[in-house]
């Protein structure tokens, strides 16, 4: 058996998503893939999609409610990198033969005016740095069976991304209140999570600056003109072929996404 190291994890990783096939954890197997370890190697994922062909066109935020880190045993939020491939256009279906298990959860997306660098970016000087607040909605897909991962395996994993769609239509963050900010996920029609901007760090200019912060200590930032999803405001919910995912906010308007394939 080849000896774990970081190119062995992006090698499984990748292949995993390709080959869409579940893994167990690696933390399981390599338990020397620590924080640091985990980022290293995201980054290394990430510089052979853009290798590939894919543009780097932001930075996602995962784990940042608390509701989600107790279920998912996880004790802090991460920050992953967003590309072009994983942009839906609005209207534009969820093809499900493309993913492992995918589960869709209503974000707070910005488009950012200016680069935002840390140390020391609080939720002040974030929100001034930012164009405009959207609607969004994330697709997230864990290579890891049962979405059951540690820290590190999800970081590395790139926050389990997959594919985004956000509103074209943006509002001035200085008009808004995001910690009252009020959303309503639907499923089919049916209500199946509600929760406020509150969810995210308290508010999402919190999780903005967190993510400039946390860049910073391994020598990133984040670009003017960059997406930045703020993280999930409900719990994620399972989606299969045919079902409709819609989230309504209370000033962001809505946002729906239909899911086609097969089973």
């Amino acid at each position: 058996m080849t000896e774990w190291s970081i190119d062995r994890v992006v090698e499984t990783l990748e292949s995993a998503e390709h080959e869409r096939r579940e893994i167990g954890r690696l933390t399981d197997e390599w338990p020397g893939l620590d924080l640091a370890t985990a980022y290293t190697a995201q980054a290394m994922l990430i510089e052979r999609k853009l290798a590939g062909g894919e543009r780097r066109v932001g930075t996602k935020l995962g784990l940042t409610s608390r509701a989600k880190q107790q279920r998912m045993g996880i004790s802090s939020p991460l920050t992953g990198v967003l590309t072009d491939a994983m942009v839906l256009s609005v209207g534009a279906p969820l093809a499900f033969d493309e993913l492992i298990h995918p589960r869709v959860e209503p974000e707070i997306a910005f488009v950012m005016a200016t680069d935002l660098e840390g140390p020391g970016v609080t939720a002040a000087t974030a929100s001034r740095a930012v164009a405009s607040v959207h609607a969004g909605l994330e697709v997230i897909d864990s290579r890891f069976r049962d979405f059951s991962f540690a820290l590190p395996d999800v970081v590395a994993d790139n926050a389990s991304s997959s594919r985004f769609v956000v509103s074209p239509t943006g509002y001035d963050p200085a008009g808004l209140d995001l910690a009252l900010e009020a959303c309503v996920l639907r499923r089919n029609g049916e209500v199946v999570d509600t929760a406020t901007g509150a969810a995210v760090q308290g508010n999402p200019f919190e999780a903005l600056a967190l993510a400039a912060n946390d860049l910073a200590t391994r020598g990133g930032e984040i670009l003017a003109g960059e997406i930045v999803l703020t993280g999930g405001i409900t719990d994620a919910v399972f989606v299969h072929p045919g079902d409709d995912v819609q989230v309504s906010f209370t000033t962001l308007n809505s946002l729906t996404l239909r899911v086609e394939g097969t089973r």
